[in-house]
């Protein structure tokens, strides 16, 4: 599946739309982490046997998990710093 140059500036849109508005950031985080919650909650309690049994499926469950909760993380250092950037441009 290829991205032509209008779906890239497309996403580019997006990206900069999300990226820049504060409380789209925030939904973004928020729907993220979510996810990752449930992803845990679900790997814990309904599918830990199955996980249990198949190794393969144990790592990328987990190494999912823990794609998302890094980029949770990276979201929120992201957010941060526009916050003190944005801060510091209402103060000179």
């Amino acid at each position: 599946m290829s991205v032509g140059k209008d779906g890239w500036n497309d996403s580019k849109f997006v990206a900069r739309a999300i990226l820049h508005d504060r409380a789209a950031r925030r939904k973004v985080i928020g729907r993220i982490l979510l996810v990752a919650l449930g992803m845990i909650a679900i790997g814990l309690w309904a599918i830990d046997g199955w996980l249990g049994g198949n190794p393969w499926a144990f790592l990328a469950w987990w190494g999912g998990v823990a794609l998302l909760t890094l980029l949770v993380m990276l979201f929120a250092l992201y957010d941060a710093l526009a916050v003190i950037r944005e801060e510091r441009d209402k103060h000179p």
